[in-house]
């Protein structure tokens, strides 16, 4: 079998028409899980603007792991996720051989399905989520912001892929409506209230984190440390993350112990996981790290990833004006600092251990530019310079009715690139009401 996102696949016809400049080209071949128009659940793989339903394929799976049931109708991926790379390279050298033989293209037909026709959900059902820290350019920004007169990183960071442990029961899917959060903050209105006492209410500065994403595969022994050299091993694949961000509650809340309520009532996950033999072609050498690192996350060889990734922002009036959202923010993946294959050994370093399904994600990802930060935090300077719409408004953080979406690709060349897909959500009020109010 041909390995699919090799040079040699690049060149093959494929039997599907996939439109020019559409993320899901032959050498992609990303995984999702759908919802079909009769409410059945099942395993797809991407090809073009369709998908194949493995479940309805199957019988073309024989001799593959694909043929012992674990992708029929699929409610989840997790279960093949953990049969680990050589099983996910199996089911996509096979899923090649398919789009590229003339001679079963008519069978073939039924089994492929309008990705319009389905509602995609989350691909895993997440276990752990940690999200991390790793763009030097965004741990700078906020440094500069919180402690202008201070080194801007703090003494650990250079040291350690910085994390914390998140909330996977709110991760959710493509498309998903985010409501605004509520929480304690302090006042940052002229009411007379004294800023040091936090007040009870929604989030006025509500944000966006550009990341991109790292689905666990073949699960870790408990009590193992997984080494650098071995960690993309229990990959499955990437995929785009957005983190929401209360910065008005995480900021009061955060010390000492961190990330809590401002972090954790919506993460969203982008539906398609692109496998990491997909962005064998994209790797790049990550930058130099000084000083050294500890044992445990050297690395040697290209371990990043050359990805390109774009926010776009549509507000409610020019949605109903007809107007298009508009790149807010554009950011390269390849100058990480920090690497999966490092952010893998470091929170096995402890003794814990990975399980399929797992996500963890890179933090927020900012280039060193004006336009390429990857919050609206970096984006306006906490507010102090407002970003300008198409339709005569201006954002500061978002606003009710906003919709966000985040998307990306690997390489630069239009003729060879492979996308990641994309994610978005829209921010709705919500109405909150104590359990002491609801009886009166």
């Amino acid at each position: 079998m041909i390995p699919a996102g090799s040079e040699a696949d690049a060149s093959r016809a494929c039997c599907v028409d996939v439109p020019s400049g559409s993320p899901f080209p032959l050498h992609n071949l990303p995984f999702g899980v759908g919802r079909r128009r009769d409410e059945s659940v099942g395993a797809f793989v991407a090809i073009g603007d369709q998908a194949l339903d493995i479940a309805a394929a199957s019988r073309f799976f024989v001799g593959t792991v694909a043929a012992d049931g674990l992708l029929d109708d699929a409610q989840t991926l997790n279960q093949f996720a953990a049969l680990g790379r050589g099983a996910h390279r199996e089911v996509r050298s096979r899923v090649t051989e398919l789009l590229t033989d003339d001679s079963i293209a008519d069978d073939l037909q039924p089994c492929l399905v309008p990705v319009t026709d389905l509602t995609m959900l989350l691909p895993v059902a997440v276990g752990d989520y940690v999200d991390f820290y790793s763009s030097l350019h965004h741990a700078t920004n906020l440094g500069r912001l919180f402690r202008p007169d201070g080194d801007p990183l703090l003494p650990n960071w250079r040291h350690l892929p910085v994390g914390y442990h998140g909330r996977s029961g709110t991760i959710v899917a493509d498309h998903t409506t985010i409501s605004r959060p509520h929480g304690l903050r302090t006042c940052s209105s002229a009411t007379g209230t004294d800023e040091h006492l936090p007040v009870d209410g929604p989030s006025e500065q509500l944000d966006i984190e550009l990341e991109v994403g790292f689905v666990v595969g073949a699960p870790s022994e408990a009590t193992r440390r997984v080494a650098t050299a071995v960690a993309e091993e229990h990959l499955f694949g990437v995929c785009l993350v957005n983190d929401w961000s209360a910065r008005d509650i995480q900021s009061y809340e955060y010390q000492p112990l961190g990330p809590f309520l401002g972090k954790s009532f919506a993460t969203s996950m982008s539906p398609w996981v692109v496998t990491l033999d997909a962005l064998e072609p994209f790797r790049v050498d990550p930058p130099t790290q000084d000083p050294a690192v500890s044992d445990h996350l050297c690395t040697s060889g290209p371990t990043g990833f050359d990805l390109h990734l774009e926010v776009l922002l549509q507000s409610a009036a020019m949605c109903d004006g007809g107007i298009d959202p508009v790149v807010i923010s554009a950011a390269g993946f390849a100058d990480m600092y920090w690497t999966p294959a490092q952010q893998i050994a470091h929170m096995t370093s402890n003794g814990a251990h990975l399980r399929a399904g797992d996500l963890f994600a890179s933090g927020t990802v900012s280039g060193p530019d004006r336009g390429s930060e990857g919050s609206l935090i970096e984006l306006t300077a906490r507010g102090e310079r407002p970003l300008e719409l198409p339709d005569g408004t201006t954002r500061s953080f978002l606003e009710d009715g906003d919709c966000v979406t985040l998307r990306g690709w690997a390489g630069a060349d239009t003729a060879t690139r492979i996308g990641l897909g994309s994610v978005t959500g829209t921010i709705a009020g919500r109405p909150v009401s104590h359990a002491n109010e609801e009886d009166h």
